[in-house]
C-alpha cells in the first residue's frame, strides 16, 4: 500500500520500492482496496529485503512493528531509517467484510501518512 501511495503522491521526487521479511505475494484484499481508491498495484510483486541489500537508499521506511524489530539494523547505503507503525491488516481475523474494513482503515491511514510526509519533504 505504501509503495502504491508513494508512487502516486511522490513519483516526481522519490523512487518507491517495497519488500518484506517473509514475502508471500500481494494480498488480494490489498489489491482490492487500493483499486477502490484508483491505485493499481496489480503489477506489484512481493520481494524479499535481500533484493535491496547494499543498494544506496536515501530512506528505509518500515510500516509494521514486526518489520521494524526484525529488519537488519546495519544496512549500508541507507541514509535515513524511519518507522511508521501500522497494524498489519493481513493478520486481522474476522468475516470477509470485517477484514475488508480493516484493510480499508489501514489503507486510509497509510495514505494520510504518505501525503503528509511527501508534503513535508518539499
Amino acid at each position: 500500500m505504501a509503495e502504491g501511495f508513494l508512487r502516486r503522491y511522490g513519483a516526481k521526487r522519490f523512487e518507491a520500492h517495497s519488500a518484506g521479511l517473509e514475502p508471500k505475494g500481494v494480498n488480494p484484499l490489498t489489491m482490492q482496496v487500493m483499486s477502490e481508491v484508483g491505485v493499481d498495484i496489480s503489477s506489484h510483486t512481493s520481494k524479499g529485503i535481500d533484493a535491496y541489500f547494499g543498494k544506496p537508499l536515501p530512506y528505509l521506511i518500515t510500516v509494521c512493528d514486526d518489520a521494524d524489530q526484525n529488519c537488519p539494523a546495519g544496512w549500508t547505503g541507507v541514509k535515513t531509517r524511519m518507522h511508521w507503525s501500522f497494524e498489519d491488516p493481513a493478520r486481522f481475523e474476522g468475516t470477509e467484510e470485517e477484514r475488508l474494513a480493516k484493510f480499508r482503515e489501514v489503507r486510509d491511514l497509510i495514505e494520510q501518512k504518505i501525503k503528509a510526509w511527501v508534503a513535508d519533504q518539499s
